[in-house]
């Protein structure tokens, strides 16, 4: 019998092309402020334009000042977000009041558009119960497990198809650290298998804590990982917030109109630590990968189009950075106002029909807390 030299399936030809439709993120505006998809500009007016430079100087504001809370020892954990704006306030703006949101921890932001408010972020990070009391009940408290809310997602979007509700979708973040994770895989295959109506977005960052993205994954993209669940995926220019929101509200629409679940990868940059507790990226990142990041810096990239449309100046900016930064200080305030917590209340709240020994234990801390 003859020997073929022909193999029946070349493995090496599929590795090398099989992250080939993911490989071109979607933008709008490129990294030097030009408008590289005139037609997709046009559906926003200069009003709509103006308001997404408004929430990114917003989220950069809050991030500036509450990394200053946190120095003073005003806070627990933050996690910054800086580099993030055109990602979280991109995509959040694409969804409506009755959609549930599943944050991490990075996704304070995402929380107040949402409708919380600032000062309940803080007492969040402060720890207090009220930070976890929101105006808009359609949201979870952030999620510390990483992951962990990909799977609560997966819960909710399910309950959502089986109430029959109409126009909602669930909505979740992670880190690309996250997709590592087993219960990123679970929560998108069972949206996936029961068709429920989810968007998950990975914000690919470039690093979970101090592991580089590259360490964790072979797979060229994380937007490719959902194919194999039979998820619709796309990456899109993070540091573009106008390419954030078109393809948002498009994924929005299609998992509202039943047709299932859909993974955004969103190419952005975590410009400072992974959080306030104290990492220091100087140690595991350099000067020269972070500069072309900062240059591509999505406050600067959309304030070119705005400076030459004649709808934005400094000055303008400077003042709502004023203005920004009184509402914070002033929602700092409303958080150091909160009642001091008790540890009886946490005791009461730990069984709806405390223990004899739980009893035993709220009654000796309420003798103590009442001195």
């Amino acid at each position: 019998m003859a020997n073929g030299s022909k193999q029946i399936v070349d493995f090496a030809k599929i590795k090398a092309t099989m992250a080939d439709p993911y490989k071109h993120p979607v933008q709008v505006i490129d990294r030097e402020g030009k408008v590289v998809d005139p037609d997709t500009l046009a559906k926003y007016s200069d009003d709509q334009l103006v308001d997404f430079m408004k929430k990114m100087v917003w989220e950069r504001t809050l991030h500036e000042q509450t990394m200053n809370f946190s120095r003073q020892g005003r806070l627990g954990f933050y996690a910054p977000t800086a580099g993030e704006e055109a990602s979280e306030m991109g995509s959040v703006t694409a969804f409506k009041e009755q959609d549930y949101l599943l944050p991490a921890y990075r996704d304070l932001p995402q929380m107040i558009q949402h409708g919380t408010t600032v000062a309940k972020g803080f007492l969040w990070s402060k720890g207090h119960v009220e930070g976890n009391q929101h105006e808009n009940p359609n949201m979870m408290f952030p999620q510390i497990i990483i992951g962990a809310q990909y799977v609560e997602t997966a819960g909710v979007a399910l309950g959502i198809k089986k109430n029959g509700d109409e126009d909602r979708v669930a909505f979740a973040y992670t880190g690309d650290g996250g997709t590592s994770q087993g219960d990123w895989y679970e929560g998108v295959n069972f949206t996936s298998a029961y068709q429920a109506p989810a968007v998950f977005f990975v914000q690919n960052n470039g690093w979970a804590i101090s592991v580089p993205r590259k360490k964790q994954t072979a797979a060229e993209t994380l937007a490719q990982k959902a194919v194999a669940m039979g998820v619709p995926s796309v990456q899109v220019d993070g540091m573009d917030i106008v390419a954030v929101h078109e393809v948002s509200k498009a994924a929005r629409e299609f998992a509202a109109a039943g047709n299932g679940p859909v993974v955004i990868e969103t190419l952005t940059y975590r410009y400072g630590a992974h959080s306030s507790a104290g990492d220091d990226p100087s140690r595991y990142r350099t000067k020269g990968e972070e500069k072309p990041w900062f240059d591509a810096d999505p406050l600067v990239r959309l304030r070119k189009v705005l400076t030459d449309k004649g709808v934005w100046s400094q000055d303008q900016e400077d003042k709502l950075v004023d203005g920004y930064k009184d509402e914070f200080k002033q929602a700092m305030k409303e958080a150091e106002a909160a009642p001091a917590q008790k540890v009886s209340d946490f005791l009461k709240w730990t069984y709806n029909v405390p223990t004899p020994a739980v009893k035993k234990q709220i009654a000796e801390f309420e003798a103590k807390e009442s001195k």
